[in-house]
């Protein structure tokens, strides 16, 4: 088995909040696939943008949203699921944790 080593210099650092959103393009970018993908997402239910009734392009994304399109990306990629599937996944993981958080304070 050969080993690959890469090194990786970040340039530049920007900080996913709420005064620093990503556009599509750029979530698109991040999970390495198309802005069809990220459309596919919203539709899905996957990701929403900050202002839902904006036109798509001026859609703005917080970071959950790319958390979200990483792990439906992940999901694609090791189990090979459509993105129907991924965001009932994603869904039901979400509800596992909210759930879980109940649990923890009573």
């Amino acid at each position: 088995m050969q080993i690959r080593q890469t090194t990786v210099s970040v340039v530049q650092c920007v900080p996913v909040d709420e005064d620093h959103p990503l556009r599509a393009e750029e979530i698109a970018r991040a999970a390495g696939d198309r802005l069809e993908w990220v459309l596919e997402l919203v539709e899905a239910g996957v990701i929403a943008p900050t202002a839902p009734g904006a036109p798509r392009a001026q859609w703005a994304f917080h970071g959950e949203a790319l958390r979200g399109a990483l792990e439906a990306r992940r999901l694609q990629r090791d189990f090979g699921v459509g993105v129907d599937a991924a965001a009932l996944i994603i869904e039901l993981q979400r509800e596992v944790r909210r759930l879980r958080g109940l649990l923890g304070r009573a």
